[in-house]
Protein backbone atom coordinates (compact mmCIF):
# COMPACT_ATOMS: atom_id res chain seq x y z
CA UNK A 1 0.00 0.00 0.00
CA UNK A 2 1.50 3.28 -1.09
CA UNK A 3 -0.34 5.85 1.02
CA UNK A 4 0.67 9.67 0.48
CA UNK A 5 0.99 10.88 4.09
CA UNK A 6 3.27 13.69 3.36
CA UNK A 7 1.10 15.73 1.13
CA UNK A 8 -1.66 15.21 3.36
CA UNK A 9 -0.06 16.88 6.36
CA UNK A 10 1.06 19.71 3.96
CA UNK A 11 -2.56 20.57 2.82
CA UNK A 12 -3.67 20.21 6.03
CA UNK A 13 -0.84 22.87 7.36
CA UNK A 14 -1.81 25.33 4.56
CA UNK A 15 -5.56 24.93 4.97
CA UNK A 16 -4.60 25.70 8.83
CA UNK A 17 -2.51 28.58 7.79
CA UNK A 18 0.59 27.01 9.62
CA UNK A 19 3.84 27.42 8.70
CA UNK A 20 6.50 24.47 9.21
CA UNK A 21 8.10 25.86 11.91
CA UNK A 22 4.81 26.77 13.39
CA UNK A 23 3.51 23.09 13.44
CA UNK A 24 7.18 21.87 14.04
CA UNK A 25 6.62 23.99 17.72
CA UNK A 26 2.82 22.55 18.33
CA UNK A 27 3.80 19.13 17.69
CA UNK A 28 7.16 19.51 19.48
CA UNK A 29 9.27 17.76 16.51
CA UNK A 30 12.01 19.90 14.25
CA UNK A 31 11.31 21.77 11.51
CA UNK A 32 13.59 19.42 9.20
CA UNK A 33 11.70 16.73 10.56
CA UNK A 34 8.29 17.79 9.24
CA UNK A 35 10.06 19.14 5.74
CA UNK A 36 11.28 15.62 5.35
CA UNK A 37 8.13 13.95 6.44
CA UNK A 38 5.95 16.52 4.09
CA UNK A 39 8.08 15.25 1.24
CA UNK A 40 8.16 11.84 2.07
CA UNK A 41 11.53 11.32 2.74
CA UNK A 42 11.11 10.09 5.95
CA UNK A 43 8.36 7.80 7.41
CA UNK A 44 6.99 9.61 10.69
CA UNK A 45 7.20 7.25 13.81
CA UNK A 46 3.48 6.31 15.01
CA UNK A 47 4.66 9.01 18.14
CA UNK A 48 5.41 11.70 15.41
CA UNK A 49 2.61 11.01 13.08
CA UNK A 50 0.58 10.96 16.55
CA UNK A 51 1.45 14.67 17.32
CA UNK A 52 1.48 16.25 13.66
CA UNK A 53 -2.02 14.71 13.77
CA UNK A 54 -3.02 16.25 17.33
CA UNK A 55 -1.61 19.75 16.12
CA UNK A 56 -3.78 19.66 12.88
CA UNK A 57 -6.80 18.30 14.98
CA UNK A 58 -7.25 15.09 13.04
CA UNK A 59 -6.66 11.57 13.97
CA UNK A 60 -4.07 9.28 12.68
CA UNK A 61 -6.57 7.66 11.12
CA UNK A 62 -7.10 10.46 8.59
CA UNK A 63 -3.64 9.42 6.93
CA UNK A 64 -4.78 6.32 6.24
CA UNK A 65 -8.40 6.98 4.55
CA UNK A 66 -7.97 5.54 0.99
CA UNK A 67 -10.88 4.08 0.69
CA UNK A 68 -14.70 5.52 0.45
CA UNK A 69 -16.33 4.85 4.09
CA UNK A 70 -19.47 3.12 2.55
CA UNK A 71 -17.34 0.67 0.53
CA UNK A 72 -15.68 -0.78 4.02
CA UNK A 73 -16.55 -3.98 5.20
CA UNK A 74 -17.99 -3.01 9.10
CA UNK A 75 -17.16 -6.60 10.20
CA UNK A 76 -13.45 -7.53 11.22
CA UNK A 77 -12.73 -10.41 11.38
CA UNK A 78 -10.57 -11.63 14.26
CA UNK A 79 -7.95 -12.93 12.47
CA UNK A 80 -8.07 -9.31 9.91
CA UNK A 81 -7.38 -7.04 12.55
CA UNK A 82 -5.30 -4.35 11.81
CA UNK A 83 -2.07 -4.25 14.44
CA UNK A 84 -0.70 -1.14 15.35
CA UNK A 85 2.72 -0.42 16.77
CA UNK A 86 4.87 2.37 18.77
CA UNK A 87 8.24 2.88 18.95
CA UNK A 88 8.04 3.32 22.93
CA UNK A 89 6.70 0.19 23.79
CA UNK A 90 6.05 -3.43 22.72
CA UNK A 91 2.49 -3.44 23.47
CA UNK A 92 0.10 -4.70 20.46
CA UNK A 93 -2.34 -2.93 19.56
CA UNK A 94 -5.42 -4.40 17.60
CA UNK A 95 -8.43 -2.10 16.09
CA UNK A 96 -11.93 -4.07 16.52
CA UNK A 97 -13.11 -1.21 13.82
CA UNK A 98 -12.49 -1.40 10.34
CA UNK A 99 -10.38 1.76 10.22
CA UNK A 100 -8.87 4.37 12.54
CA UNK A 101 -11.31 7.37 10.92
CA UNK A 102 -14.23 6.79 13.22
CA UNK A 103 -15.68 9.38 16.15
CA UNK A 104 -14.51 6.75 18.72
CA UNK A 105 -11.27 4.15 18.80
CA UNK A 106 -12.22 0.40 19.78
CA UNK A 107 -8.62 -1.25 20.68
CA UNK A 108 -7.58 -4.73 22.11
CA UNK A 109 -4.59 -4.38 23.74
CA UNK A 110 -2.25 -7.13 24.60
CA UNK A 111 0.95 -6.65 27.19
CA UNK A 112 3.32 -8.83 27.88
CA UNK A 113 4.43 -9.56 31.58
CA UNK A 114 6.18 -6.08 33.16
CA UNK A 115 4.93 -4.74 29.43
CA UNK A 116 3.66 -0.85 29.71
CA UNK A 117 1.54 1.11 26.78
CA UNK A 118 3.73 3.69 26.86
CA UNK A 119 7.25 4.64 28.36
CA UNK A 120 6.15 7.69 29.48
CA UNK A 121 2.31 9.18 31.05
CA UNK A 122 0.92 10.43 28.04
CA UNK A 123 -2.58 12.54 28.26
CA UNK A 124 -5.08 13.34 25.17
CA UNK A 125 -7.99 15.18 24.64
CA UNK A 126 -11.20 12.74 25.57
CA UNK A 127 -12.02 9.74 27.43
CA UNK A 128 -11.51 6.25 27.67
CA UNK A 129 -12.53 3.08 29.49
CA UNK A 130 -11.53 -0.55 29.40
CA UNK A 131 -12.12 -4.29 30.73
CA UNK A 132 -9.68 -6.76 31.46
CA UNK A 133 -10.38 -9.98 29.81
CA UNK A 134 -7.09 -11.41 30.80
CA UNK A 135 -4.14 -11.07 33.39
CA UNK A 136 -3.89 -8.25 35.49
CA UNK A 137 -3.35 -4.66 35.30
CA UNK A 138 -2.26 -1.02 37.24
CA UNK A 139 -4.02 1.88 35.11
CA UNK A 140 -1.86 5.30 36.57
CA UNK A 141 -3.02 8.38 36.49
CA UNK A 142 -3.64 11.42 38.63
CA UNK A 143 -1.40 10.33 41.24
CA UNK A 144 -2.99 6.83 41.64
CA UNK A 145 -2.68 3.54 40.84
CA UNK A 146 -5.89 1.56 40.11
CA UNK A 147 -5.61 -2.56 39.80
CA UNK A 148 -7.29 -4.52 37.20
CA UNK A 149 -7.91 -7.57 37.64
CA UNK A 150 -10.08 -10.27 34.79
CA UNK A 151 -13.60 -8.57 34.59
CA UNK A 152 -12.39 -5.58 35.91
CA UNK A 153 -13.36 -2.22 34.19
CA UNK A 154 -12.42 1.20 34.21
CA UNK A 155 -13.33 4.76 32.68
CA UNK A 156 -11.71 8.31 33.18
CA UNK A 157 -10.68 11.61 31.34
CA UNK A 158 -7.96 10.89 29.04
CA UNK A 159 -6.58 14.52 29.77
CA UNK A 160 -4.58 13.24 32.69
CA UNK A 161 -1.33 11.75 31.98
CA UNK A 162 -1.84 7.63 32.02
CA UNK A 163 -0.60 4.83 31.39
CA UNK A 164 -1.10 0.81 31.68
CA UNK A 165 1.19 -1.50 33.14
CA UNK A 166 0.67 -5.26 33.02
CA UNK A 167 1.50 -6.64 36.54
CA UNK A 168 0.46 -10.06 36.17
CA UNK A 169 2.22 -12.82 35.81
CA UNK A 170 1.42 -13.64 32.48
CA UNK A 171 0.14 -11.62 29.28
CA UNK A 172 -2.62 -9.26 29.78
CA UNK A 173 -5.41 -8.57 27.53
CA UNK A 174 -7.58 -5.78 27.46
CA UNK A 175 -10.55 -4.18 25.32
CA UNK A 176 -10.17 -0.21 25.26
CA UNK A 177 -12.83 2.32 23.87
CA UNK A 178 -11.69 6.04 23.43
CA UNK A 179 -13.57 9.26 22.44
CA UNK A 180 -12.24 10.81 20.09
CA UNK A 181 -9.44 8.40 18.93
CA UNK A 182 -6.14 9.05 20.31
CA UNK A 183 -4.46 7.06 16.76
Amino acid sequence: MNIDVGSKIRKLRKEQGLSIAALAASAELSTGLISQIERNMVVPSIVALWKVAQSLNVNVGYFFDEEEAQSINPVVKANKRKKIVTDDSEALYELLTPDLNRKIEFLRITLKRDEASTEDLIGHVGEECGIVLKGKLAIRFDNNEYILEEGDSISFDSSKPHKYVNIGESESISIWAMTPPSF
